[in-house]
């Protein structure tokens, strides 16, 4: 009997056959969009609330729109390094990396990346050109980042920097999948929720939160290669 996780991924490639991918998705003029679940109240006051944690003399956010190999948590890593080259301590810094657009799947655990091909969708791709199949830079393994000292998002975590997601990508293409393999939109998309890392933070959009960091003092920088 066909498992539920090799139908899934048939009917996701079939989809992509189909131009169901990140790079052809035309978000603002899909109707995927008008049926997209809303954000709580209760999830817009914990947003809010995790902004409000931002600290520091040293503040940036990084705006991680498409996978750029890894740099929305190279760049990340970078700003502490340098800082702490400078004489700053790590609880003097924040460094927030926002992941919207094509770089949403770096939220995701290993299980997402394994039943929906995101390494293929989002074209994060090895050394040697195939797409990975689990997220490579929130613990990477050797070979994932150029240097070996290079820290994943769960590292930087433990030192302070912030991650976040956009709650808007993730209902955009969880929905447009759903559409193209036949599965219920809502149920998808919480599938998508759930899989998302601990301590990264689903924020009301990507735009919304590179706002609010700019209006709490971060310093805004583009995180491309």
């Amino acid at each position: 009997m066909e498992t539920t996780r090799t139908t899934t991924r048939r009917n996701f490639m079939g989809a992509m056959m189909l131009g169901a991918t990140a790079s052809t998705l035309s978000a603002f003029t899909n109707p995927i969009l008008a049926g997209m679940p809303e954000f709580s109240t209760s999830e817009m006051n914990d947003a809010e609330a995790w902004i409000k944690t931002i600290k520091g003399s040293h503040r940036v956010v990084y705006d991680g729109n498409y996978p750029h190999k890894g740099f929305p948590v190279i760049w990340n890593w970078a700003f502490y390094l340098s800082n702490n080259e400078t004489g700053s301590e790590d609880s003097d810094i924040t460094a927030m990396t926002v992941f919207r657009h094509d770089a949403i799947p770096f939220a995701f655990n290993d299980e997402l990346w394994k039943k929906y091909p995101l390494g293929e969708m989002f074209h994060v791709k090895k050394a040697d050109g195939t797409p990975y199949d689990r997220n490579p830079f929130y613990e990477p393994q050797e070979g994932d980042f150029p240097l070996p000292m290079i820290q994943g998002v769960k590292d930087m975590q433990a030192r302070g920097a912030m991650f976040c997601v956009c709650n808007l990508a993730m209902g955009v293409y969880s929905g447009a999948i759903a559409q193209q393999t036949g599965q219920d939109a809502t149920a998808v998309y919480e599938e998508w929720k759930a899989a998302v890392l601990p301590g990264i933070q689903i924020v009301p959009s990507g735009v919304w939160a590179l706002g609010r960091a700019q209006e709490e003092g971060c310093g805004y920088i583009f995180a491309g290669e």
